[in-house]
């Protein structure tokens, strides 16, 4: 099932939006909803992240680079 969300864009950003989807030959709406999707994966990863980051402190993970050799 698919919902219908109408958007009210400033005009700067919908003349961008209009110009990106005509030089990549693709549709406003895949881009918004790549756009959002991207950006809701994003909100969630740093969710997560948040809350793990005491537990990873007191394990000894201080950095991104503590993880990565942790898993290499």
């Amino acid at each position: 099932m698919r919902n219908v969300l109408s958007v009210s864009l400033p005009e700067q950003m919908a003349k961008e939006l209009n110009n990106f989807a005509k030089a990549t030959g693709r549709n406003k709406s895949d881009i918004l909803k790549e756009s959002l999707s991207n950006y809701l994966w994003e909100i969630k990863f740093k969710e997560t992240r948040k809350r793990l980051s005491t537990k990873a402190k007191k394990a000894g993970f201080i950095t991104d680079d503590d993880i990565f050799k942790a898993v290499s």
